[in-house]
């Protein structure tokens, strides 16, 4: 969603910077210079040959949903937004990953990680909540028409009911066949990163190697668990405060419960990946398989 694909390809980006932290660490990368980096042209390659094709593919299927039922056709989108909309799917995945080596680079690896957190909260939160209170009503509707039928206030069973019938919609069908290529090609990057900077790092010296699963499971707990389950929280609470109110009250509950060191959420689906933090430390079991 065009909407969406902001904070979703700036999320990539640092996933993707987060995944090669060993490589970016290392005296060699940091002699080398970002534009000779390998990770960051895998990082653009990845947004511009498969992710910003998927969304233009989707704004031009379906106009009104890609853009959150605020186009009505083709007609409706300035040449100007459509230009934009593409090529802000590859710039903020690069500006992600830039901002995430940068961190990695002073050893702050799982401010890094946050950075991902950060673009897929922000990406949940307007898919669940959007700008008023209506984003998943938005999401799970196949076209405008669609959006206008649902009631005013709808009660749970009404929207279990209504995002049922979109999982047969063709724009959801055309989101499984997407989502079969683009997750597992940048899981596979990750998984294949991952791996071989603790191999570099210290598998030579009988260190031990995150298994794949584990870093699987570690990537999507992250996204779809901590992300996704921190969004919907900040939708209730600005639902149940209002925004002056529950804005503050997400910002704390956010810092204490999700992304504090030792104790909160990220940072313990952090430990699983294996990953070199500076500030943080991990324990020795962090890579245990």
């Amino acid at each position: 969603m065009v909407q969406v694909d902001v904070f979703w390809s700036y999320g990539i980006g640092a996933s993707l910077a987060t995944a090669a932290a060993y490589q970016l660490r290392s005296a060699d990368a940091r002699r080398a210079g970002r534009w000779s980096d390998p990770y960051l042209l895998g990082s653009a390659l990845y947004c511009a040959v498969l992710f910003a094709p998927s969304g233009a593919w989707l704004l031009w299927g379906f106009p009104d949903w890609e853009t959150m039922q605020t186009a009505d056709g083709h007609g409706s989108l300035p040449p100007w937004l459509v230009a934009l909309f593409a090529a802000t799917n590859v710039s903020q995945g690069v500006l992600g990953y830039c901002v995430a080596a940068r961190l990695i680079a002073r050893g702050r690896v799982y401010a890094a990680f946050l950075q991902a957190g950060l673009g897929y909260t922000g990406m949940f939160f307007i898919l669940v909540h959007g700008w008023d209170g209506r984003g998943y009503q938005r999401f799970f509707s196949a076209d405008r028409d669609t959006f206008a039928a649902w009631p005013e206030h709808p009660g749970l069973g009404q929207a279990l009911s209504r995002a049922g019938d979109w999982l047969a919609s063709p724009v959801a069908l055309t989101l499984y066949g997407m989502g079969a290529v683009i997750v597992p090609a940048m899981l596979a990057l990750m998984v294949s990163w991952v791996r071989s900077g603790q191999l570099a790092a210290g598998g030579a010296d009988g260190g031990v190697v995150a298994g794949r699963l584990r870093i699987v499971a570690a990537v999507l707990g992250a996204v779809f668990g901590v992300a996704l389950g921190t969004a919907v929280a900040a939708s209730v609470l600005v639902h149940l405060l209002g925004w002056w109110l529950g804005v503050p009250v997400v910002a704390a509950v956010t810092l204490l419960f999700v992304v504090r060191p030792e104790t909160g959420a990220a940072h313990r689906v952090f430990l699983l990946l294996g990953l070199p933090d500076r500030r943080i430390g991990l324990p020795s079991s962090a890579l245990r398989e």
